[in-house]
């Protein structure tokens, strides 16, 4: 009974905090973060335990699969340069640096676990960004290259995390071994992440209802991490891959009384794996710092705190230099991007530079280290300051910086619903044609009036009559809109938009007809 107590309290302290973060503007993994480090000093507080090797599956593969099915395929392609350049190289700089501070700060540190430190704190939150890119007015370039980052870079280093704790049970590791790592994992992970995929959507689309459903869409998704753990692969890699073939595919065979239900779901699953990510870390602050000898202490305070300013710095470095040298590119050559958007800016370089947040990839990856990997403890003590300090310093002051520079953008994804709401409503009414019933006529003149709205981009959605006319002329609306989206005319942000419109009215008219 204490134990179920103590998950109610935490739950509700979380729901709380995320309370008092939306109200400050600020994003809610900060509090979470906050909360977790006081539960170190609570006397007589639970200490809960996880299996080290369930908690990189448990945390990370919902909340990547989450991140990935709503992120954008045409805008990542759009920008997949600063995208390359924060996943790869800004990833093997932080590693690097990270690995030779731990070594120069604990010289009896060994190399792999060294390496496998700087792996873990190496890679930004994708929830902290989500929440960021949500609450301040920030430009859709620049939204779109934090979303791809904090996606992609979990699979870039976790990848060397992998290679470093193999690399710390063997004795060794050689550079021809780490190629073929590479060179074997990432092709075979996203050929692998595509076939599960379209696999899946056979499966999934056998069932009709919710609660059914969304159990599948959870075992599925545990269920290619797992295999791809289990046969060598990149597990993040397949994953993202999995959801991005789920994304791509699955609007049209999903019905909407399925996904909307998922949808709220997933998101308050995302949630409660957050809380739970950094409860459990959190718990294991208190014990790891009393086992630790008084004169150790200072010494790993001080080992932590380095460690993160290594982290921010080598960001600021890496992302203005890249930022600068871009900028001159643009100066001789031109900016000549697929569709409008905002050009590369000192502004632009110091929002990416300072949007650095770490969490529950962090510490998901510090927690699954084995019991017996060198210096565990002090890796997840680093992982937890590195995280708790991003999240404060810069997590609370991101959004203040983005209305400093006052960046002055149209919103892409507001004009490019316009356009699709548009041309959504005009596929519609067609399938009115030859049937000259009352419905049809009130239908007609709805979506006449609808189209006649839209065209003054107010925003409208459908509301009306509820009956099968009115399911027709939705899966047509839906369809066009659909190959917008697989066109490229419209990315997924304005194609989501509409999907959820055109599920509540697809919801609605399928009540009212049964």
């Amino acid at each position: 009974m204490t134990t179920f107590i103590w998950v109610i309290v935490l739950l509700l302290g979380a729901v709380l905090l995320t309370v008092l973060a939306r109200r400050l503007r600020a994003p809610y993994p900060t509090f979470l973060a906050i909360g977790g480090a006081c539960l170190a000093f609570i006397p007589d507080g639970p200490r809960w335990t996880l299996d080290p090797n369930l908690a990189l599956a448990l945390f990370v593969a919902p909340v990547l699969l989450d991140a990935a099915y709503d992120t954008s395929l045409r805008d990542v392609r759009d920008n997949w340069r600063p995208i390359a350049a924060l996943v790869i190289i800004a990833v093997g700089l932080t590693t690097i640096a990270v690995a030779f501070i731990a070594r120069w700060l604990v010289p009896h540190m060994p190399w792999a676990a060294a390496i496998a430190l700087g792996a873990i704190v190496a890679p930004p939150d994708a929830a902290a960004a989500s929440t960021i890119v949500r609450q301040a007015k920030l430009p859709h370039r620049l939204a779109k290259i934090l979303e791809g980052e904090s996606l992609l870079n979990d699979a870039s280093a976790l990848l060397i995390y992998r290679i470093a704790v193999g690399a710390a049970a063997s004795g060794g590791i050689t550079a021809t071994g780490t190629l073929e790592t590479f060179a074997i994992s990432v092709p075979a992970s996203l050929v692998a992440g595509y076939v599960l995929g379209r696999i899946s959507l056979r499966v999934l689309s056998l069932h009709r209802d919710a609660p059914l459903a969304i159990i599948s869409q959870f075992c599925s998704t545990f269920g290619v991490w797992i295999l791809a753990d289990e046969i060598g692969l990149s597990a993040i890699l397949t994953l993202v891959v999995y959801a991005m073939t789920l994304a791509w595919t699955a609007p049209m065979s999903t019905p909407a009384r399925i996904r909307v239900p998922a949808y709220a779901v997933w998101e308050t699953a995302v949630f409660v794996l957050n809380v739970l990510a950094f409860v459990m870390i959190g718990m294991q602050i208190g014990p790891i710092i009393e086992r630790f000898e008084p004169s150790q202490r200072l010494h790993y305070g001080l080992f932590a705190l380095a460690v993160l300013a290594t982290v921010v710095a080598v960001r600021i470095v890496w992302c203005m230099s890249y930022n600068t040298a871009i900028r001159a590119r643009i100066a001789r050559h031109g900016f000549h991007p697929p569709r409008p958007m905002l050009r590369p800016s000192v502004g632009g370089g110091l929002v990416i530079s300072w949007t650095g947040m770490r969490g529950i990839v962090t510490l998901a990856a510090a927690f699954a280290l084995p019991e017996a990997f060198p210096y565990r403890d002090l890796i997840l003590l680093t992982a937890f300051c590195v995280v708790l300090g991003t999240m404060v310093f810069q997590g609370l002051t991101l959004r203040p910086l983005i209305e400093r520079l006052s960046f002055d953008e149209y919103d892409p994804v507001a004009r490019e619903v316009a356009q699709a709401r548009v041309a959504a409503y005009r596929a519609a009414l067609p399938t009115l044609d030859g049937d000259s019933s009352d419905e049809a006529k009130l239908l007609r003149k709805e979506l006449s009036t609808l189209l006649a709205r839209a065209e003054g981009s107010d925003g409208t959605s459908f509301e009306g009559p509820l009956d099968s006319l009115r399911l027709r002329g939705i899966a047509v609306a839906r369809r066009t809109t659909y190959e917008l989206r697989v066109s490229g005319a419209i990315g997924d942000d304005a194609y989501h938009v509409l999907e959820e419109e055109f599920d509540w009215a697809e919801m609605s008219a399928g009540a009212a007809g049964r």
